[in-house]
């Protein structure tokens, strides 16, 4: 049950910062949550009321029913002053100063109390000037410094911890720009109790196009930002449940951030909001896209500086992981087999060996070994043989496989964390996946093997159905 909705009245912050009542109302619409937002996790509410006595309801959560088909759920009225929460906003930065100045200008114009949020930069040793632009044009920004890279999900997980006693954390991209109602929109269902996480419309830098709407993915890890590439269009106008919040433009309960574990430090970058998306389902908590909140977007502007088989190695692995942390253990049994199949198939393209006739022994060559022609070619194909080499992408397949399976143990025990902690079924989460069946590969042998795999492992039966999705993904 939801208590009775009332402020959460808390003591002013320092630097002037006054107090905010955050407001907690029973969800509107079909999904019926945990007790609202974090008012039944057996804490004070900070007023010793007398709807609990100082302490609120520490029964168990009872389970969201994801409803069947429609994902849509109703919009959420904009909030006003009187129910703004306090927000830390927290924007990780490596080698980023070109994206910093359109960022803050944007946050500098948000129809927000500026009392009532606080910009946490966390950068990652970034060389290329972001520290000293920050120190003199945007003395407003709370500058934390790394000596080095720690990656997107640790350097969040820091930002998390500078939060204090704020209620919600927002995690921006330093590429984004945002509309002046962004952050009110953002928090509003959070701050109503309709869910404890949400995702913003994402829109390409020019506004033309869709970037993320949503977050789901295909059965083996591999994430969908719905809308990907799209003209604008009505149907992403509607609010609705999402499997992830998209980890550049994402609100999320501070407190519950917390209870499901923050974000991965192992998957170091990509992947790790889709995994935390998906645990937090696990754990019985939701989280909705939310139209209203609209920012722009400069895709993937960052990576381009870090080699293609250093980000193949997360982009590989992390979808792995997740999937072996999150599904149930009905489903992973039925599903690993076919996961790494189709990650050793794929690994394999990326070699280029095709065919690979020079090790077929039916292709050895006829001519007599102790030949002395036969000696001098033996001794020639040895020495090819010695100096090829896999191809970096291909390498990079094989490290992210060996990522999970060479480190079994230490990967089961991070699983039997998650699950320890399992609140909804898998059936009530797999509708969120929008298009499970998906393949990501063109190729006639990898098609066929995905294929085969639904039939063979029942992966068509298991997610009959549950295809939510407007257009196919791209990759």
């Amino acid at each position: 049950m939801r208590p009775t909705a009332h402020p959460l009245i808390r003591g002013t912050a320092g630097g002037g910062r006054r107090t905010a009542a955050y407001r907690v109302r029973p969800g509107a619409g079909s999904i019926r949550g945990p007790p609202a937002h974090r008012a039944a996790r057996g804490r004070s509410c900070g007023r010793g009321c007398g709807y609990c006595g100082g302490i609120m309801s520490t029964s168990p959560k009872g389970p969201i029913e994801v409803p069947p088909g429609h994902l849509d759920v109703p919009s959420t009225p904009p909030l006003d002053d009187s129910q703004l929460p306090k927000v830390s906003i927290i924007i990780l930065n490596w080698n980023g100063r070109h994206h910093l100045p359109g960022c803050f200008e944007s946050l500098g114009a948000l129809d927000y109390p500026e009392a009532l949020y606080r910009i946490h930069l966390i950068d990652n040793g970034s060389d290329d000037g972001s520290v000293e632009l920050i120190r003199r044009d945007f003395s407003n920004v709370e500058l934390h410094q790394n000596d080095r890279n720690l990656g997107f999900s640790r350097g969040c997980n820091q930002g998390s911890e500078l939060a204090q006693d704020d209620e919600i954390l927002v995690f921006l991209n330093n590429d984004i720009r945002v509309d002046t109602s962004f952050l009110r929109r953002l928090v509003g269902p959070i701050v109503r109790g309709q869910c404890e996480a949400t995702t913003a419309k994402m829109l390409s830098w020019d506004g033309q196009r869709i970037n993320s709407a949503g977050g789901g993915m295909n059965f083996h890890g591999i994430g969908i930002q719905r809308g990907y590439e799209e003209e604008l269009a009505e149907t992403y106008d509607q609010a609705r449940l999402s499997l992830f919040a998209c980890g550049g433009a994402m609100a999320m309960d501070a407190e519950v951030f917390k209870e499901v574990g923050r974000f991965d430090e192992e998957f170091f970058a990509y992947y790790e909001d889709v995994d935390l998306g998906w645990r937090t389902w696990v754990m019985g908590y939701s989280i909705r896209y939310v139209p209203e909140a609209v920012c722009y977007h400069h895709h993937s502007s960052t990576s381009g500086r870090v080699p293609i088989e250093r980000l193949r190695v997360l982009q590989v692995r992390n979808p792995l992981l997740a999937c072996f942390k999150n599904y149930d253990d009905v489903n992973l049994v039925r599903i690993l087999p076919s996961m790494l199949a189709l990650a050793t198939r794929r690994c394999y393209l990326a070699s280029g060996l095709g065919d690979a006739p020079d090790y077929r022994i039916e292709n050895m060559c006829s001519l007599p070994s102790g030949s002395w022609l036969g000696r001098c070619w033996s001794a020639l194909k040895a020495r090819l043989t010695g100096v090829q080499s896999l191809p970096p992408v291909a390498a990079a397949d094989l490290v992210a496989i060996n990522d999970l399976v060479g480190r079994w143990e230490h990967w089961s025990a991070r699983r039997a964390d998650v699950q320890g902690k399992r609140r909804r079924s898998d059936e009530e989460i797999l509708r969120l996946f929008l298009h499970p069946m998906w393949c990501i590969e063109q190729e006639s042998g990898y098609r066929e093997l995905h294929e085969g795999l639904a039939k063979f492992a029942g992966l068509e039966e298991i997610f009959a159905g549950l295809t939510h999705l407007e257009h196919e993904p791209r990759s």
